[in-house]
């Protein structure tokens, strides 16, 4: 009798290395629950798991960390510093003071003619100087920054363009804040420049975004003196671009000027890229 020998199943060459597991994604299995009736369901859900992709955790662990919500700043503009204008004028003066960052801006205005030549503007300065260290007995002049008409900014006070240095500008709200003054006088009617305006919402722009703060809300900051607006000690929400006015009695920065705030807030927050409503208020 001949004996008839079934084929031998071929089991592919030997090499001493297991089968890698094929990690089948989590849509895919989905897709088979939903296209395989009833057991043939049940059967590839077996099959995904025994093929052993690796387990939720482990892939999770294995994704890289979602970076944290970018800062929002802005480009620092061209700053004239104030050995350009200043030189040999400056007079001896006590060591400048640092807060640790600056979360508002004060504007304000000189309160001197608008019909100067943007070539005057170094002279102009000079003599602000000298009032105001002269006549005042400041230690410094008090703004941090002055623009003018052309939009050209031109450090003021002494201590660093890209430090927070402590000014001399706002009484009581000194700290934690930055004081910038537009060349002239911009009561009720005066026009205001468009250059002077873009030039103040890119300092503050960049000035704010140094401390992540939105141009468009307000911050709390603390009266350090009786001579504000509020007592000292008192705690206010003020906005981070705010008039003279608000922190003090008086019609700085004039109503002209104080008319287009709102404009400056909304243009310093398109340069630090925000598009988002603001919040009503930020801790300090």
């Amino acid at each position: 009798m001949r004996v008839v020998r079934r084929p031998r199943r071929s089991r592919g060459p030997r090499t001493g290395r297991t089968r890698r597991a094929v990690h089948i994604p989590d849509a895919v299995r989905l897709l088979l629950l939903c296209c395989l009736p009833g057991a043939a369901a049940a059967a590839a859900l077996v099959l995904c798991t025994i093929g052993g992709g690796r387990p939720a955790a482990e892939r999770l662990a294995a994704e890289p960390a979602r970076p944290a919500t970018a800062r929002h700043t802005a480009p620092r503009p061209p700053v004239v510093p104030r050995s350009d204008w200043l030189g040999d004028a400056a007079r001896r003066q006590p060591p400048p003071r640092y807060d640790d960052r600056v979360v508002a801006v004060f504007l304000h205005h000189t309160d001197t003619p608008n019909g100067y030549d943007c070539a005057d503007t170094p002279r102009i300065l000079r003599d602000l100087y000298a009032g105001q260290t002269g006549a005042r007995d400041w230690d410094d002049i008090g703004y941090n920054f002055v623009v003018d008409r052309c939009g050209t900014v031109y450090e003021g006070r002494a201590g660093g363009i890209d430090r927070p240095v402590t000014g001399a500008h706002t009484q009581g709200f000194n700290h934690r804040t930055t004081g910038i003054a537009a060349l002239g006088t911009f009561t009720a009617g005066v026009p205001v420049p468009r250059a002077l305006t873009d030039a103040i919402a890119a300092l503050a722009a960049w000035k704010l975004g140094l401390s992540g703060t939105d141009p468009r809300t307000a911050v709390r900051l603390v009266s350090s003196n009786n001579r504000s607006r509020y007592a000292a000690g008192t705690t206010v929400a003020m906005p981070a671009v705010a008039g003279h006015d608000d922190g003090y009695r008086t019609s700085c920065p004039g109503a002209a000027l104080s008319a287009r705030i709102p404009e400056i807030r909304e243009r310093a927050a398109r340069l630090q890229g925000r598009a988002a409503a603001p919040r009503q208020a930020q801790a300090p």
